[in-house]
């Protein structure tokens, strides 16, 4: 028999939700990319390459982008403050036994675990907003949180640096137990349970087994061309049993599962589909933005982690004043224009990032075309939410907004395991390949791909819809 949580008493004021909302997004987003700072040294200590290093940031990321959609299906069956509460849970002991950590293979399998952990949150704190908020509140609370889930990626870059640079690596995760241990309290004071009561009690855990392995398999082949080849047995062998697993999942989505995790009806809407397109690319793009800066900052200009996490500081800024630009006058210019101006921008800031050399200078080369990348990054993600969610009947916007989320993981995931193929490919045709000229040869050439995939955005947002605040239905 299952014991009914007691909710709160007291009905609390709006910020506080928004707020609770907001700090446990912040932490799933932070968690990406807090990392990526510590990397070099993590890598030292638990002796992974530059290459493997990547499974650091990809088994979270993978676990997170495969459960995420069941996470919202609890969030609807259990409740928003049970599952809520679940999440922080599993994230927060997840976190302490990443800080404990002594060998990669650990790493990477506790990485994963907190990544469902995120997986199981992240929706709950969608579903809290949209449960909370209506009317002309709603797209005002989505863009706050959007903006502290932008900011969170670039001020993981700052926090990971000084973590690293003035105690240690382990302190990225560890930094995660009082943010859980605060967002858990202040949850069971002020959170009232919400559910769907006529929901069956009814997950689709096969279907994200499923799509988890089959991204995983396919990304574990990227990664091992480096080594293997492209067309080696090793490779293919990988890309096909990807290939068979999401065919599976494909087939049991749409054949066999009766509570599906993703519905493909859903995609009939042009905005939710259009708008996951444009985010499947820009988030492939920025996501591996942070990866490669980083070991610019720390193995070609030799900034210890703190200074490169300062280096970081200019782009949560920007990110930031993206968010709040777009979110305060998509209401009048509709989401279509402001995701043309963003993927343009985008486009233009990593063509010129892709100009840095050996002995550039960090304000000469990096400063004005990182930050613009990072502008435009909090630019598109407001409207991309706002399409995503206004495109669908409000009951489904939870499953709209899971969706979107997903795509911009797997996104992450995806072109995170290529670019850093296509880098490794490009140093490898030095006659040193770990010789700096070498290593910043692959960056560049990462970030033209990434001006090449975020000009592709440009056209896909050329399908989504015009839509102002009046189209939307919530």
């Amino acid at each position: 028999m299952s014991t009914k949580l007691r909710a709160p008493e007291r009905v609390a004021p709006d910020w506080i939700i928004l707020t609770i909302a907001c700090l446990a997004q912040f932490m799933v987003v932070l968690d990406v990319s807090i990392v990526n700072v510590a990397l070099p040294r993590m890598g030292h200590d638990l002796h992974f390459s530059v290459s493997s290093a990547q499974w650091v940031v990809n088994a979270y990321v993978l676990t997170f982008a495969g459960f995420l959609l069941l996470g919202g299906r609890a969030a609807d069956i259990f409740g928003r403050r049970r599952v809520y509460m679940t999440g922080i849970a599993i994230f927060t002991l997840a976190s302490i036994g990443a800080g404990f950590a002594h060998t990669g293979s650990q790493m990477v399998a506790i990485r994963a675990v907190q990544g469902i952990g995120g997986a199981i949150l992240s929706p709950a704190t969608l579903t809290i907003i949209v449960t909370t908020f209506h009317g002309p509140r709603l797209p005002k609370a989505i863009g706050a949180w959007s903006a502290v889930a932008g900011a969170g990626g670039a001020v993981g870059g700052l926090l990971g640096g000084i973590l690293t640079g003035l105690a240690s690596w382990r302190w990225v995760f560890f930094i995660n137990v009082p943010f859980g241990i605060i967002a858990s309290i202040t949850a069971a004071l002020y959170l009232r349970e919400l559910r769907n009561r006529d929901a069956e009690v009814k997950l689709d855990v096969t279907g994200a087994v499923l799509v988890t392995g089959a991204l995983g398999s396919i990304i574990y082949g990227v990664v091992n061309t480096t080594t293997r080849g492209w067309g080696s047995s090793f490779t293919l062998s990988w890309f096909l049993a990807g290939a068979i697993l999401l065919v599976s999942f494909l087939f049991w989505e749409s054949r066999v599962a009766s509570h599906p995790l993703v519905p493909f009806r859903i995609f009939a809407s042009r905005a939710l589909t259009s708008a996951n397109v444009v985010m499947f690319l820009v988030g492939g793009a920025f996501f591996a933005m942070w990866y490669f800066l980083t070991y610019y900052f720390q193995l070609i200009l030799h900034y210890g982690p703190v200074k490169a996490g300062f280096a970081f500081l200019p782009m949560a800024l920007g990110i930031i004043t993206g968010a709040q630009i777009s979110s305060r006058i998509m209401a009048k210019t509709g989401a279509r224009p402001i995701l043309m101006v963003g993927t343009t921008i985008a486009t233009l800031g990593f063509l010129w990032i892709s100009l840095i050399k050996v002995d550039s200078s960090y304000f000469g080369s990096v400063f004005f075309p990182a930050t613009l990348c990072a502008f435009a990054m909090g630019l598109l993600f407001s409207p991309l939410a706002n399409s995503a969610t206004s495109g669908v009947d409000r009951a489904e916007a939870g499953l709209a907004s899971g969706v979107l989320n997903t795509s911009r993981q797997v996104g992450g995931s995806l072109a995170l395991a290529v670019l850093a193929t296509i880098a490794a490919d490009r140093s490898a045709t030095f006659l040193h390949p770990t010789s700096s000229e070498a290593l910043v040869s692959g960056y560049q050439r990462t970030f033209q791909v990434s001006a090449l995939i975020t000009f592709v955005a440009l056209l896909a947002s050329f399908a989504v819809p015009q839509m102002t605040n009046r189209a939307v239905k919530h």
